[in-house]
């Protein structure tokens, strides 16, 4: 037998466990064999990668992001590229691309390009509607007036459009019409996330019970928690159905706050970016969804009352603050990079397992990214 690549002497962290002097073997874009020691040799493979002790993981799935590198996933093909190409080399090598609250003709259009992209590109995992159907109170960077409530019509067109391709959208379940959106959306495919929301706890329960799957960036954007009103972010840890998004970057949830998360949704946090244009980028102007917004020292905010409008977060940067500043170990850490997220709107990606799809990340002793596959292959 002999295969494409071997990467070995590496401490791999897959499933939940981490193995040390380990092995993967990729051919064809797939995952064909893994072992220990020096067994890797009797695959000839035609290029041997020696990852000298380093730790390798699946390549990471951001389910929640919007930009990068200047560039917003609204913007058509060839922002997208340039994004895409800026967080695939902080090891982010399957992701969903979020799109801000707009008209629902152009949402009807940005998710038609998603769709055509991730039919010819299968990294791009699809598209997340991050709004319309938003609580205006708690809209964070979204324009006011676009805010909505769902109805069967909108839904159906956005469903349409998005031809299988829509992964998952945010809404307000306290809306009108929310919880038959829920329901519409669910018999599609489509993970549906409370979020941007004034329910308390009690409403998030029934959000759930309807087929809520998803709580958007857990803490912002919705009630905190109180000791006499737990709020969504109480009702989504105890709901052993749901995934709790979070924000990784010591700006939106402080890291006393995100090691309790981790305790209380054990093997249930999905660590998001919520990049939006200036990620990977320098501090200065940009906008979101039409709305202009100011970087500084990495923390984006809106010039028209200062709420935070995203992030400038790549996931390997999420890996660091977690491990380092909140104590999570790197096996539970990674999950929440790879496993979780992709389980949170049916993927198939996330594992080194034998047949898995070969995309992989190779982390020095810092957890800083050195080299990443895609199929098996380096990017182009």
């Amino acid at each position: 037998m002999s295969v494409a690549r071997v990467v070995h002497d590496v401490r791999l962290v897959d499933a939940g466990r981490i193995e040390d002097a380990a092995w993967v073997a990729f051919d064809a874009g797939r995952v064909v064999a893994t072992g220990h020691g020096d067994s890797w040799r009797e695959l000839a493979p035609r290029e041997a990668h020696d990852g000298g002790d380093a730790w390798l993981t699946p390549g990471f799935v951001d389910i929640h992001g919007h930009g990068g590198a200047g560039c917003a996933f609204d913007d058509g093909d060839d922002a997208i590229a340039t994004a895409r190409a800026m967080h695939r080399a902080h090891g982010t090598t399957r992701a969903v691309l979020s799109l801000v609250t707009a008209s629902v003709d152009d949402l009807v259009a940005r998710v038609a390009t998603v769709a055509r992209l991730a039919h010819a590109d299968a990294t791009i995992l699809g598209s997340h509607l991050e709004g319309p159907f938003l609580d205006v109170g708690h809209k964070g960077a979204h324009t006011a007036s676009l805010l909505r409530a769902p109805d069967a019509a909108s839904v159906d067109r956005l469903l349409q459009a998005a031809d299988g391709t829509l992964r998952q959208v945010t809404l307000a379940p306290e809306l009108p019409g929310a919880t038959d959106a829920i329901a519409r959306f669910v018999a599609a495919g489509v993970a549906v996330a409370v979020g941007h929301t004034d329910a308390d706890a009690d409403a998030a329960r029934r959000a759930f019970d309807a087929g809520a799957t998803i709580l958007t960036h857990a803490f912002n954007g919705m009630r905190g928690i109180h000791h006499r009103a737990p709020g969504p972010v109480v009702a989504a840890m105890g709901d052993d159905r749901v995934t709790l998004e979070l924000i990784a970057d010591g700006a939106h949830v402080h890291p006393d706050v995100m090691r309790l998360a981790f305790a209380g949704a054990p093997g249930r946090i999905a660590l998001i970016t919520d990049a939006m244009a200036a990620a990977g980028s320098a501090d200065g102007a940009y906008t979101l969804g039409g709305l202009a917004v100011t970087v500084t020292d990495g923390v984006a905010r809106l010039d028209d009352g200062g709420s935070i409008a995203g992030s400038t977060l790549t996931q390997d940067a999420a890996l660091r603050l977690v491990t380092a500043e909140c104590g999570v170990p790197v096996a539970d850490a990674v999950a929440a990079l790879t496993t979780v997220p992709a389980h949170a709107i049916g993927a198939a990606a996330g594992s080194l397992a034998v047949g898995a799809t070969a995309d992989a990340v190779l982390l020095d002793a810092g957890l800083n990214v050195r080299e990443v596959w895609v199929d098996g292959e380096p990017p182009a």
